[in-house]
């Protein structure tokens, strides 16, 4: 059935219970120490009674790494799972992978799952990569003439035909994440599950593993994708939910999902003022205001800098960076090719104003730097601004921009040449 849920999660919630240790006082009698022993003693019999985790520490505190979660993934879905750090992904992809129960709620999972959720996951390090392969296959449920089968393709896939028979524990870290995703991939599970480790692996071989997910993904089985990397939710995935600490904070397509994280994660404004502290340098940014003018697709972006010299020091240049709202960097405004601010004790307002490119409908951030030359960085403020650009430079388009066709939108021109009798004949392009 097309609809059928692959995952139904409803209720989730996960507490996990950690001790601290009560401050000590500079000096403490025998009797102190005999009454806090004899409590810790006696609340360590009362959890092994009760069949509780054992928790060192005197004073006890209880975190929700997951509290009332819920969501439905269907068979064939691509699934982002993002978040900051922290936010309890792993927590929920442990209690999908049966790697730990959760405290209350349930989650329905129809299929056979293969977790990559760390380094060597399922890897025994005093086995080879040929005998981890059998023993990962017989742990997904594989039988041995099923695994040979998919053999050849696992040890192509991870590029460790010369260490094959090598003891794991003698892999890099890269060797690892190769063999495991490989293996996790390539056993045909119904649902696949992986977490940050392709972080690990170079580009070609992200690329590689990429590929292989939408591969998967294609063949009706269900992916869980957990990462960082927003270009690559956003390419690869269909849907998204966004955690926050703990909670769903938002569950849809994959689109709107990252603009509510990325607004979450980085809330800008069109001011940035410097927060308190001295700064290493004798000259930086004090203050930053950013301010849109113009009409698309002619738009002007107007910088205004507060700059404050301590001393004096050398003559410096200003730039500014602009990225999309997934982290990519778009240009760069660097306005004089030669210094020319001199570093003299005072106060500066520098104007720096921006002919930006028709840019499509967005959040885009200015990131500020002033330096003596190319290699000498005074100050640098990374995601100094925001600028929110809500037109589309066309004016006659019928659909929504996306971010996966780029951030720019070029003036373009079209025409249309019919063939007829070895004549050509011009055809004006009509707009609808």
């Amino acid at each position: 059935m097309a609809n059928e849920f692959a995952i139904h999660a409803e209720g989730l919630g996960k507490k996990y219970v950690i001790g601290h240790e009560s401050q000590r006082e500079r000096y403490v009698t025998l009797r102190d120490v005999m009454a806090r022993t004899a409590r810790r003693l006696g609340r360590t019999a009362l959890d092994l009674m009760r069949g509780r985790p054992i928790v060192e520490g005197d004073e006890l505190e209880e975190i929700w790494a997951l509290k009332d979660i819920g969501f439905e993934v269907n068979r064939g879905d691509v699934m982002g799972v993002i978040g900051p750090n922290g936010a309890g992904k792993s927590t929920l992809l442990k209690i999908l992978s049966r790697i730990t129960e959760p405290t209350e709620g349930r989650a329905t999972i129809r299929g056979r799952v293969a977790s990559l959720l760390e380094i060597g996951t399922g890897f025994h390090p005093e086995l080879t990569g040929r005998e981890n392969i059998f023993l990962n296959g017989a742990v997904l449920g594989m039988s041995r003439r099923e695994i040979r089968a998919k053999f050849d393709e696992i040890v192509d896939f991870a590029g460790i035909e010369r260490f094959l028979d090598t003891p794991v524990k003698r892999y890099s870290s890269g060797m690892y994440v190769r063999l495991a995703f490989a293996v996790a991939a390539h056993l045909e599970p119904e649902i696949l599950v992986v977490d940050e480790v392709l972080a690990v692996g170079d580009s070609a071989f992200q690329k590689k593993c990429l590929g292989k997910m939408q591969e998967v993904s294609h063949g009706g089985r269900t992916v869980l994708f957990v990462s960082h990397n927003m270009q690559a939710v956003q390419t690869f995935c269909t849907r998204a939910i966004f955690l926050n600490r703990g909670r769903l904070a938002a569950n849809g397509d994959v689109r709107s999902v990252v603009e509510i994280y990325l607004s979450d994660a980085a809330p800008l404004t069109s001011t940035w003022v410097r927060p308190p502290g001295r700064p290493e340098s004798l000259v930086f940014f004090d203050r930053i205001n950013a301010r849109l003018s113009g009409k698309q697709p002619h738009l002007q972006l107007n910088l205004e800098a507060r700059i404050l010299c301590e001393g004096k020091g050398p003559d410096f240049y200003v730039a500014a960076d602009i990225s999309g709202s997934l982290g990519t960097t778009l240009m760069q405004a660097f306005p004089e090719p030669e210094p020319f601010m001199r570093c003299i004790e005072g106060e500066y307002i520098l104007n720096l104003e921006i002919d930006l490119p028709p840019l499509v409908p967005g959040r885009y951030v200015a990131h500020l730097w002033l330096g003596s030359h190319h290699t000498q960085t005074l100050d640098w403020v990374k995601d100094a601004v925001e600028i929110v650009i809500k037109e589309s430079p066309t004016a006659s388009r019928a659909y929504a921009h996306s971010p996966l066709h780029g951030f720019i939108a070029p003036v373009s021109r079209c025409q249309v040449t019919r063939l007829e009798r070895g004549s050509p004949t011009v055809i004006p392009a009509s707009r609808p």
